[in-house]
């Protein structure tokens, strides 16, 4: 296993070289999404709307952060389970995100659609939302505030540490 720092602004110069189980530390923008914020993305992306990013090379982190304490960027902001959105995570890849950050493994069919589009899913440490908090440099909410924890946030983020769980080769620190 080797260790890398990754800016997420060159993410896919470096999938090709990552392998599962790699430890990484990811600077640069990510975009919270969970159920709710999925499925109102889904719903726009079926009426031909626009996103409210783009998802081309875009990294997506599974998380709803808590909300902000005084004088912090953020609250807590844990992954949450990966596998809630394998429903919508084939179409999003195909779409041209590149890369996701969550826990858990993922499906065969999330599996495939990385392999497919050379993309890459990201491991987080589940529990560890405080220490995940510390390497949030700005947190801005832009889409979908009535969710509240759940609404679409851009985070800027520096040496946020994960693992790699699935390779653009399909390789899974699950055994899969």
């Amino acid at each position: 296993m080797a260790e890398y720092n990754i800016n997420l602004s060159e993410i896919r110069e470096h999938i090709p070289y990552l392998k599962a189980g790699d430890a990484v530390k990811l600077t640069g923008t990510v975009y919270t999404s969970r159920d709710a914020a999925h499925k109102k993305i889904f719903s726009i992306l079926d009426e031909g709307g626009e996103l409210p990013y783009d998802l081309k090379d875009a990294c997506i982190y599974f998380a709803g952060p808590t909300p902000t304490p005084p004088g912090l960027p953020i609250g807590s902001c844990g992954p949450t389970t990966s596998g809630r959105m394998d429903v919508y995570s084939p179409r999003l890849l195909d779409l041209g995100l590149a890369a996701m950050i969550g826990k858990g493994g993922r499906s065969k069919e999330v599996t495939d659609a990385i392999v497919r589009n050379g993309a890459i899913y990201f491991c987080a440490i589940g529990g560890a939302g405080a220490l995940y908090a510390r390497s949030v440099v700005s947190c801005e909410e832009i889409a979908f505030k009535e969710l509240g924890c759940e609404s679409v946030k851009k985070l800027e983020i520096k040496d946020f540490p994960v693992y790699v769980g699935i390779d653009c080769r399909g390789n899974s620190i699950y055994g899969d």
